[in-house]
């Protein structure tokens, strides 16, 4: 059952130790001032909730999430169940901190309590509980399991993610655990929430930051997971990924000293001497070539990353 064909990974590996790379700094210069960290997590929470909110289709925005979390405010127009699945979140997020160890095993109860918390209030009825019959997703290209053998299959993934008998990067067993999770699809609700809340609480005990999947980026996201239904893991790792090196520059660009400059690639390539366009090192950018992340729908990179992926091509040839 938990087999994998993980060759067209390989190509991914470049960007894999380049994360490591960043988290190896980050560790170096940590502990962090108390205060840029505080800020920090309340950003990332914050982003957090409400791009995973949105991609369920949630439609309070940012700004919107923000006053609710912060300033209690009630938003005009906006439904109970999206003011509950707001504040509910943030709870789910505060809880997964307490979980957060260098040692942490994952158990199947600390996953029901975040779908518990993702519900509480929604539908209390379903909330922190396997589904006991079966379920279709609209626009998937696949049938989740049935009810029993889902309750069977949700305790054979987490005892595959904690003894990981293949010996996967902790990146790419994450990367499979987000998608076999979201194929078993364990609950009657909340399964998209939850599943990338247990997707970062793998991430965190390994000392990375969360990974937030941007809203913008719903449509790829679905293909992705499409795509390893397939068997394909290609896209859904790189999506992770790129999510991940986001965070992580939120935690460098913090540190005395940073280095790094990231700007528009659009502003990149006006600049006199830029050896290729902006289709191209967009492309790249997409793809994991070069280092770079996303913020809304604009890509960012550096200079000296599209200098170093010249230079490599140059050394290649």
């Amino acid at each position: 059952m938990w087999e994998f064909d993980l060759k067209d990974l390989t190509e991914l590996q470049p960007q894999i130790d380049r994360l490591y790379e960043k988290k190896a700094k980050l560790d170096t210069a940590r502990p962090l001032p108390s205060s840029a960290l505080l800020k920090i997590k309340e950003d990332l929470t914050l982003e957090w909730t409400y791009n995973s909110n949105s991609i369920e289709g949630n439609t309070i925005t940012l700004k919107e999430t923000q006053l609710i979390l912060q300033e209690g405010i009630t938003i005009r127009g906006k439904s109970l169940r999206e003011h509950f699945e707001v504040h509910n979140h943030e709870k789910a997020i505060e809880y997964l901190y307490t979980l957060v160890n260098d040692n942490y095993t994952l158990r199947s109860i600390d996953i029901l309590n975040l779908h518990g918390l993702v519900l509480r209030s929604i539908e209390d009825d379903f909330a922190g509980r396997l589904r006991n019959g079966g379920v279709r997703i609209m626009g998937a290209n696949f049938t989740p399991p049935n009810a029993s053998k889902a309750s069977i299959l949700f305790d054979e993934l987490i005892d595959f993610v904690n003894k990981n008998p293949l010996g996967l990067d902790n990146l790419i067993l994450t990367t499979i655990f987000h998608h076999k999770l979201a194929w078993i699809h364990p609950f009657f609700d909340g399964n998209g929430r939850t599943v990338r809340l247990v997707m970062n609480l793998l991430l965190m005990r390994k000392g990375f930051p969360p990974a937030i999947i941007l809203k913008n980026d719903r449509k790829k996201y679905y293909e992705a997971l499409n795509q390893a239904n397939k068997g394909s893991y290609h896209k859904l790792c790189l999506l992770m990924l790129q999510a991940l090196e986001r965070s992580l520059n939120i935690y460098l660009n913090v540190l005395p000293g940073n280095y790094y400059n990231y700007e528009p690639i659009s502003s990149i390539i006006e600049e006199p001497g830029a050896k290729y366009g902006q289709e191209y090192v967009s492309l790249l950018a997409r793809t994991g070539k070069i280092d770079a992340y996303k913020e809304g729908r604009n890509w960012l990179t550096t200079k000296a990353a599209i200098e170093d992926y010249i230079n490599a091509r140059k050394r290649e040839r």
